[in-house]
């Protein structure tokens, strides 16, 4: 740790590496941590990079989400495998940052959710809930030779929470305002929002997942074109194609957009089988791809809108929500959302547009959660994800 010379602050370096439930590639973030560990810090990024998955590995991953083709074998190899890519991500955005690895206190690897099940059971006598992230955090800390926290969600889990989301934490560190309540909407995968009311202490600020984010838009964008596109880019699809109103109505029956707070969700409730639902029903109303694609992208932008009309109008309005992740640069989500959320008093802006980056936010956050870690102070806050307390989230590999 080496002072700072314009504070006089105690600064550090640590490193956040992320991969979502897109399964785009590694996010890798070094940051520049200020401030006295365990407490709030300054924080700088110096670098990122993403790196994409090679297609087998990520088609290997896509495999591992279903239950039934996850055999412990396959599991324990991608959990190792992860481990040796997550180590060269952190290695290379090292180099980049053109800093030594000496320099970089420890890491925060949030790993490659493969299962996600934060709704109690009972099974043999027991309340049970439970997830699953690979990446082998000491794989991690042995290329590199850097501590490496990882394995974040279970210790929420344990005193009763749902162990997602855990980015409200830093989010309230780093975006609250005394005169302004935000919305930060993240739109990766699943589609999740952080309230911080204006001038609000942590115990006021809560968060949930909204439903999907990208994850039906890129799911049907891949099966109408036989795997030829991942994704909608710049929403060039949708752009092209009308809403249907009939399929819209359908899915906005789901469920999960009427469960009570706190809630998340993931691929286990939006994944293949869902996908294949969606398509079904379109085939029968007859629609054309390009209108499956943009009404899948309007459900994304009214997802978003009826969260925020249905948990948060009534106790907080918001002044403006900022929009990160994949979701951000697809134009045409961001009107529809734009339509959703301005009439309502609230204006829409992306991460860049306030001179942050949509694609680091994440990979920042697991940076910082990991320095609290490593200072054994509690990283979470227990209203955002329904646990008894606040606890110190990870596992620490040296």
């Amino acid at each position: 740790m080496r002072e700072d010379m314009n504070e006089g602050l105690p600064c550090r370096y640590a490193i956040g590496l992320m991969s979502g439930t897109s399964v785009d590639g590694i996010d890798a973030a070094v940051v520049q941590l200020c401030g006295h560990p365990g407490e709030p810090p300054r924080v700088n990024l110096v670098a990122f990079e993403n790196t994409a998955y090679p297609r087998q590995i990520r088609e290997d991953i896509f495999a591992l989400f279903d239950p039934k083709h996850a055999t412990i074998d396959q599991v324990g190899r991608m959990n190792v495998l992860l481990g040796e890519l997550y180590a060269e991500a952190a290695l290379a955005v090292i180099a980049q940052a053109k800093l030594a690895v000496q320099d970089i206190s420890v890491i925060g690897s949030h790993g490659q959710t493969i299962y996600h099940a934060p709704t109690l059971a009972r099974v043999h006598g027991y309340d049970l809930h439970y997830t699953v992230q690979i990446g082998e955090g000491s794989v991690i800390a042995a290329r590199t030779g850097i501590p490496c926290v990882s394995d974040f969600r279970p210790a929420d889990m344990a005193v009763g929470g749902q162990g997602a989301p855990l980015v409200p934490f830093t989010e309230y560190l780093l975006y609250r305002e005394v005169d302004r309540t935000l919305l930060l909407q993240n739109i990766g995968g699943i589609g999740n929002v952080t309230v911080i009311p204006a001038n609000c202490m942590p115990e006021h600020v809560y968060a949930f997942d909204t439903g999907p984010g990208n994850m039906l838009i890129d799911g049907v964008v891949e099966r109408l074109t036989h795997g030829e596109q991942k994704m909608d880019m710049g929403g060039a699809i949708a752009q092209k194609g009308n809403i249907h109103p009939d399929l819209l109505q359908w899915l906005q029956q789901e469920p999960y957009y009427t469960r009570p707070l706190p809630k998340s969700t993931g691929r286990e409730q939006f994944g293949a089988p869902y996908i294949e639902g969606l398509l079904a029903y379109a085939r029968e109303l007859g629609m054309a791809p390009e209108d499956i694609v943009a009404t899948v992208t309007m459900l994304t932008a009214w997802s978003i809108g009826d969260s925020y009309r249905r948990y948060i109008q009534m106790d907080h309005q918001a002044d403006a929500m900022l929009v990160g992740g994949g979701g951000s640069y697809n134009p045409v989500l961001m009107a529809f959302i734009r339509q959703e959320m301005e009439p309502m008093g609230v204006q829409v802006f992306t991460q860049e547009q306030m001179g942050q980056n949509s694609d680091a936010k994440e990979a920042i956050a697991f940076a910082v959660l990991a320095d609290y870690t490593l200072a054994r102070r509690p990283n979470t806050l227990p209203n955002v994800t329904g646990a008894e307390r606040a606890v110190i989230l990870g596992k620490i590999s040296y």
